[in-house]
């Protein structure tokens, strides 16, 4: 992070991960820069935002006595440009990734922190991307962002020590509590986690069991809080997909690659909670 006084932080893509981070930032007093291509995927991250900041109050995460931050949403990239750290949340394919990061890296001042959300593409690959490779490092905050403190971080070969310093510095600001990882495909969490999640899918897919039975036994038996396809719902099963995809084609587990189950929900557009079904029916809200 820069020598400012207070961060600004700019967050690029107003997806369920952007929003949840922006939010964090606000309810901390942050500034936040929320960038994307669509303004109506703006407005909608606004409403949005102000839902998870009632949320966090009703939950006692957010602190007392705080104004919120200042936020300013846009689809100028130029607008992030004197932000104190970027925060990449796009979508998980390596493509837009690249795009997104070479870009930013170009805007930004240089010593200013690009952190990327990323739930498995190696840090190092990303990297190659960027025109100061110690400026990058990774993060994994967790959904929802605002009520789950720990944030995996992930340090890359080349990432320096003053990023690392800048983002736990920055985390600290926001209350969160870092936990730093090497680098390597999916880290700690997805490694874990979305394996077990395909496995899941699978076997409600092979019609071994349903959906509510694979979560009532990872719950009740396992300790899982919430169940592997309900937090994949919360996840958002095309996020999921395309997570396990990136996974698979760096480490040749045949566990990572997304099954039927998984995919043919993609392919119907039930995503999850965002959608309005998933492995669960929330009641659809889009046509």
């Amino acid at each position: 992070m820069t020598t400012e006084t207070a961060p600004r932080v700019a967050i690029v893509g107003a997806g369920v991960m952007g929003t949840n981070i922006a939010t964090v930032a606000l309810a901390h007093g942050v500034p936040v820069v929320l960038v994307d291509l669509d303004d109506t995927v703006l407005d909608q991250a606004r409403t949005t935002i102000d839902g998870m900041l009632r949320h966090a109050a009703l939950m006692g995460a957010r602190p007392s006595g705080l104004p919120p931050g200042e936020l300013v949403t846009t689809t100028v990239p130029e607008d992030a440009a004197g932000a104190s750290a970027v925060i990449e949340a796009v979508t998980e394919l390596p493509t837009v990734k690249a795009k997104v990061l070479a870009e930013y890296s170009g805007l930004v001042r240089p010593g200013t922190p690009l952190i990327s959300n990323t739930s498995g593409i190696p840090v190092d690959e990303m990297a190659d991307w960027v025109a100061r490779p110690a400026e990058l490092a990774g993060t994994h905050f967790m959904n929802p962002a605002y009520l789950i403190r720990m944030v995996e971080v992930v340090r890359g070969p080349r990432t320096g020590d003053e990023t690392m310093t800048a983002i736990t510095t920055l985390l600290s600001a926001l209350d969160r509590s870092p936990v730093v990882v090497g680098d390597s495909p999916g880290f700690v969490t997805s490694r874990l986690l979305h394996p077990m999640i395909n496995d899941a899918a699978r076997l409600v897919g092979q019609g071994t069991a349903t959906a509510d039975a694979v979560d009532a036994l990872l719950e009740g038996c396992l300790g899982h809080p919430t169940g592997p396809l309900r937090t994949a719902d919360l996840i958002g099963l095309d996020n999921l997909a395309d997570s396990l995809q990136a996974l698979y084609e760096r480490t040749g587990d045949e566990g990572c690659r997304p099954c039927d189950a998984l995919l043919a929900r993609v392919r119907e557009g039930d995503l999850g909670r965002k959608t309005g079904r998933g492995f669960y029916d929330y009641g659809r809200t889009q046509p």
